[in-house]
């Protein structure tokens, strides 16, 4: 009884102080164990008990347990968890005023290039960084507004003097830096929703300090009206934490423009079979569906400059029109984006006058097509050209490229990407690829399910100077279309400068490693990912056959000999038609095949001649395996940040492949890998990731030979169902079993480290010639590279982005 009384006093003393939560913190250090109740009350109620900061100042849930003594307080704590709730803002929706930016040199580079060198890839920039705001529309229905609220009030005043007018509205110097961190923020990853994890993030400061800021700014003073507009028209979903909001998904489980509100599954897999059936490809489309009298119609719209949807130059017939199907309605427009494809196409026409060769021109001129019309089969072509122009100076890809962020899983992001080739790392690049022929026979699957010929591709070390899009990767392996990798080739990029800063590494913020770990693994984190890149790029991405027959019955194998090595069969299933990759493993897809080439990376790096290329020998070439490995698995537990357990889905495709291979390794058994849960010497929450290097090249490598073989074989054969089956079951996050990972994932969230942004150069042409412009490695050298991106023209772009966002704005609500 003494108990219950006490334990009702603590509750109503605890509501009042909560709302100061610097003496929750304080409180929570002291309160004996049996008050700290809500803790997993609150887990049961399906909130995340994460770390969480209100009005920038952290606050950590309680780390104890209930115990069944706790049972008869259930409905005062659960009363106490909404109220702690509704004091705090997960800081997983925050960018931290801490977080790192680097500028990407690439100063050297581009000094080297000639004066046509510098023409061509000043214009190829231009394309890409005009095609990337279509992310802006890609990402959320508030994205485009966001962006052009920033560019005008930085347009402007500069962030040096925007701070007066922010002290003078009452900011304190950290609010106004976490708006600045917001505005970098929003113009990294090209929208409001992080492009690594897919969750929206939304300024940390409160909303009436913000207001008061652009209010006073000196854009508001001189248009009020628009300016008035503009905040009204996004304030509110700039803030929003409302469920559905607060990451991206399809249908009642987030947040997603590549479909109408009111799209769910089943509308996206009916699409699909649509596209399927008009051999039209998703990567350049988004879908609609609207009410017709009653009846669902279906709106396809391409991405193109062309607004017309009947044939016009060029065309023999438009794939355009009104069709039926599965007594369905589909009608398929153009015009998606299209002022912004128009700047595309132009740009690109400009730099086709400073070419190289016949190759780049000819791929130049199929882009341009491509971006016109919104035909993928011209992308295709161009694709084709672009594989022959082997070894360019100034390398490029642009177009609608990766399905991560569709749920579907079919629909790429545009981005363009420009780079200038660093030669000497290159070199070593090229031995891989001249010992690929060697390699790809240790792979674990049998000789059938190998393709029949290695189209042996480009593979250089570039030095970005343009990537445009929601996010720069370590390394690339295009195209994406299965039957030009297949039969006619690929290339693949490792992006230098973006690895010598995105992955250094301080050792007091490593996390979840042994002391005796973090020195080694600072020394060869850098060396062992660069293996681990080209490992993944060129033997993951660039290995394996898919078994397809044609429209015309033919078979690319021989269905009387060829076993499955699994059920010790023969082959039973394949791809038919026009049947791909990411149309039949949609929403998995993306994460599976990232999960394939991690494993490849994994596995060929136990190879003395993969080593010895990359400089690595005795026991330096054991300490790359070692920490490569000790790298993956601890990648595996970082990437419970990007489950989301309310949807039970994962947000972010190669964390999830990375936390498959850790429960592959961990279910290996025999102490090759060890996962503990302890308390950090803060008092807090921690855990602890063991690698026996002595177990690598026996039971680690036999485990990914094993899973690896089963990976394979379900993609050759289009086993969606099997597939389906061993990568969701090695992805489910769960409270029970030997690890608690829904527990571990609430530790790692405690102590996660915000991803690092980067700062680009522009380039500006003045004459006959071409200037490198750079910034520092800050937010205020970030938001500058934005606002003199696109000076020339900002007004206008400015508004065809406000026109495009308005136009849709109807189509995002259920």
């Amino acid at each position: 009884m003494l108990l219950v009384t006490l334990a009702k006093f603590s509750i109503v003393f605890l509501l009042s102080e909560l709302k100061q939560p610097l003496k929750a913190m304080q409180y929570a250090r002291t309160t004996p164990r049996f008050f700290r109740i809500w803790k997993k009350l609150s887990t049961r109620m399906g909130f995340e008990p994460t770390r969480a900061e209100h009005n920038g100042l952290a606050v950590h849930r309680l780390n104890h347990s209930a115990t069944s003594s706790h049972v008869l307080h259930v409905s005062r704590c659960s009363t106490l968890a909404l109220t702690f709730k509704a004091k705090m803002v997960d800081s997983q929706y925050y960018l931290p005023n801490d977080i790192g930016i680097s500028a990407l040199d690439c100063g050297e580079a581009f000094r080297l290039l000639s004066s046509q060198e510098k023409m061509y890839a000043h214009y190829l920039s231009r394309a890409a960084w005009y095609g990337g705001l279509a992310v802006l529309l890609q990402t959320s229905p508030e994205s485009a507004n966001i962006f052009v609220l920033l560019q005008r009030i930085f347009r402007k005043q500069t962030p040096a003097q925007l701070e007066q007018v922010a002290t003078k509205v009452g900011l304190s110097s950290e609010e106004y830096k976490a708006f600045l961190v917001y505005a970098a923020g929003l113009y990294a990853n090209m929208g409001n929703y992080k492009s690594f994890g897919d969750t929206k993030f939304i300024p940390n400061l409160p909303k009436e300090k913000l207001e008061a800021l652009v209010r006073a700014s000196q854009a508001f003073q001189d248009q009020p009206a628009d300016m008035e507009a503009l905040w009204k028209s996004c304030s509110c979903p700039l803030y929003s934490l409302e469920d559905r909001q607060k990451q991206l998904g399809l249908g009642d489980k987030g947040i997603t423009t590549y479909f109408s509100g009111n799209c769910c599954l089943e509308d996206a897999e009916l699409a699909q079979r649509f596209l399927d059936s008009k051999k039209l490809s998703a990567y350049n489309t988004r879908l609609f569906k609207k009410d017709n009298g009653g009846k669902a119609c279906y709106e396809v719209r391409l991405a193109s400059a062309v607004l017309k949807d009947c044939a016009v130059d060029g065309e023999c017939e438009s794939c355009c029109g009104n069709f039926s199907f599965e007594d369905k309605e589909f009608v398929v427009k153009r015009g998606d984006y299209s002022p912004l494809m128009e700047k595309v196409s132009y740009n690109l026409q400009q730099a086709e006058t400073y070419a190289a060769n016949e190759n780049q021109k000819k791929m130049l001129k199929e882009y341009q097509r491509s971006f016109t019309l919104g035909s993928i089969d011209a992308h295709k072509e161009g694709s084709r050209y672009w594989i022959k122009d082997k070894g360019p100076i100034v390398e490029s890809y642009i177009g609608f490229i990766e399905s991560y962020r569709d749920p579907f899983g079919s629909r790429g992001e545009f981005e363009g990407f420009v780079a200038v080739v660093n030669k000497a790392m290159s070199e070593r690049f090229a031995k891989l690829v001249g010992s690929a022929e060697v390699l790809l026979p240790e792979l674990p699957w049998p000789r059938e399910f190998e393709k029949d010929t290695f189209l042996k591709p480009d593979f250089t070390s570039l030095d970005v100077l343009t990537f445009a899009g929601s996010g720069i990767p370590a390394g690339i392996n295009i195209p994406n279309y299965d039957d030009i990798r297949q039969s006619e080739g690929f290339k693949n990029v490792s992006l230098g400068n973006v690895l010598a800063v995105a992955y250094a590494t301080k050792k007091e913020k490593l996390t979840f490693l042994e002391e005796k770990d973090k020195d080694l693994f600072i020394k060869w984190k850098g060396p062992s990912f660069e293996v681990q890149v080209g490992l993944h790029e060129l033997l993951g991405h660039g290995s394996g056959k898919l078994f397809v027959q044609d429209d015309d019955g033919k078979f690319n194998f021989d269905r009387s000999k060829v076993i499955n090595p699994e059920t010790k069969e023969k082959v039973s299933s394949w791809y038919r038609g026009s049947e791909t990759w990411d149309s039949k493993f949609s929403t998995i897809a993306s994460s599976y095949e990232e999960c394939r080439a991690e494993c490849v990376g994994l596995y060929l790096c136990l190879s003395k001649q993969v080593l010895s290329i990359f400089g690595h020998e005795g026991q330096d070439g054991d300490d790359v395996v070692y920490i490569n490995w000790l790298s993956m698995v601890r990648a595996g537990l970082l990437g419970l940040e990007f489950y989301t357990p309310e949807s039970k889905s994962w947000r972010q495709a190669h964390m999830q492949a990375r936390f498959v291979i850790l429960r592959v390794l961990l279910e290996a058994g025999e102490g090759l890998v060890g996962l503990e849960e302890v308390t950090g010497e803060d008092g807090k929450p921690d855990a602890r990731i063991t690698l026996d290097r002595s177990k690598i090249h026996t039971v680690g490598k036999d485990a990914i030979h094993r899973f690896l073989c089963k990976l394979q074989v379900l993609k050759s054969t289009a086993d969606v169902e099997g597939g389906r089956a061993l990568y969701e079951g090695f992805s489910t996050v769960s409270d029970s079993g030997a690890h608690n990972f829904m527990r571990l994932r609430e530790t790692v969230l405690l102590r996660k480290e915000a991803r690092k942004m980067f700062v680009q150069a522009n380039t500006t042409v003045n004459g006959d010639s071409v200037e490198l412009v750079e910034y520092e490695g800050s937010v205020a050298g970030l938001i500058r590279s934005f606002t003199e991106r696109f000076q020339g023209d900002a007004e206008q772009l400015e508004a065809s982005l406000l026109d495009l966002s308005k136009r849709d704005a109807p189509c995002w609500c259920c």
